[in-house]
């Protein structure tokens, strides 16, 4: 075990040197808040404390800081991977700044809602500890944020072969195994809560509100919200999310799925949904070539098959071979008289031929 300990930090730290000064700069808060908690309480300073964050207090900056604020190393770990992963994946396709956005949406929506969340527990128990107990912190909403990012872009790749798990169902299956280990009592509830708003959160961020050059959010069926659930709960799941968006609709607070039509081109229609815009079929053409070029070197890489050649060379005949007498001058000249004959009654053919309707 210990001799592979140095090679996946080098390999971490090769990721971690290609990735922008974002996620340079989140990983290395992460780690400095976590060397600070050796001193002072910081989860208790910088995390979300429901009944901290809404008046008399409003702990407001805890919205910004709960999600690197970490208490074990193993968590520093998880923290670091998900950076570097949304870094290597979804940097490239949305840039650094797209990637600052949706971390700052995703972590002060997970804080909001888990917040609230607890305080509607409190008023249900009247439980103190709902409110002045928990500490919502840690990188696990983002975490949420980015498996339905992944599931976006690249959501048909397979995760795992045996048994075969592909990209998009993993949030739901990360969700469900943190529900089963919270039931057992093995994780606390701010982690599930966590996960949970962080999952709800990114998916409306980038359903309704990510800005395209041709719109805002992706509205195509394959990243609907249906979807996340198993084929056999998806119709009912369907009706239920169709009928809330009706409803923010007409309160709107989400907008209204609207066609537009390009007739610029007079020789086509193009029809187009908000989201689906050129980046999305170039990161489509991105993954197919990258799948192409993967899949050309395991070719190249096996043994190169002989060189036809050389067998001509060592087991083909020769050519003052006995065994084989040359054709006779009378015989090639019939030969070619008789291609020339064939070419001939082709080309007649086709010229008779009546053309197509």
């Amino acid at each position: 075990m210990n001799r592979y300990l140095p090679v996946a930090q080098q390999h971490f730290l090769a990721v971690l040197a290609s990735t922008s000064v974002v996620v340079k700069s989140i990983c290395a808060t992460v780690i400095l808040l976590y060397l600070l908690s050796f001193a002072v309480d910081t989860v208790f300073g910088l995390g979300v404390t429901p009944g901290y964050l809404f008046p008399p207090n409003f702990w407001i900056w805890t919205l910004a800081t709960h999600s690197v604020v970490e208490k074990h190393v193993w968590d520093v770990g998880v923290s670091l991977a998900t950076v570097v992963l949304a870094g290597r994946l979804l940097e490239p396709l949305w840039g650094a700044l797209e990637l600052l956005i949706f971390f700052a949406v995703v972590n002060i929506s997970v804080g909001l809602l888990g917040a609230f969340a607890y305080f509607l527990t409190y008023v249900g128990s009247f439980n103190l500890l709902y409110l002045f107990t928990v500490r919502i912190h840690g990188m696990l909403g983002f975490l949420g944020g980015v498996l339905v990012a992944l599931k976006q872009t690249m959501g048909d790749s397979t995760v795992l072969k045996v048994p075969q798990v592909r990209m998009k169902v993993v949030p739901m299956l990360l969700l469900l195994i943190l529900a089963v280990l919270r039931l057992t009592t093995l994780i606390e509830s701010n982690l599930l809560a966590s996960y949970g708003f962080g999952v709800l959160s990114s998916w409306i961020y980038l359903r309704f509100y990510q800005r395209h050059s041709r719109g805002r959010g992706d509205m195509s069926d394959h990243f609907a919200f249906a979807t996340f659930f198993p084929e056999i709960l998806q119709p009912v799941i369907g009706l239920v999310a169709n009928l809330v968006h009706g409803i923010l609709v007409k309160v709107k607070v989400c907008r209204k799925t609207v066609k537009r039509y390009d007739v610029g081109a007079p020789s086509s229609i193009t029809i187009s949904l908000p989201g689906t815009d050129p980046q999305d079929a170039e990161r489509r053409r991105q993954l197919a070539l990258k799948a192409l070029n993967e899949r050309l070197k395991r070719v190249e890489d096996q043994s190169a098959w002989p060189s036809m050649e050389d067998d001509e060379d060592e087991g083909g005949p020769k050519a003052d071979s006995p065994l084989l007498p040359e054709k006779s001058q009378s015989s090639r000249d019939a030969n070619a008289a008789g291609k020339g004959a064939s070419q001939e009654s082709i080309l007649i053919t086709f010229e008779d031929a009546p053309p197509q309707l």
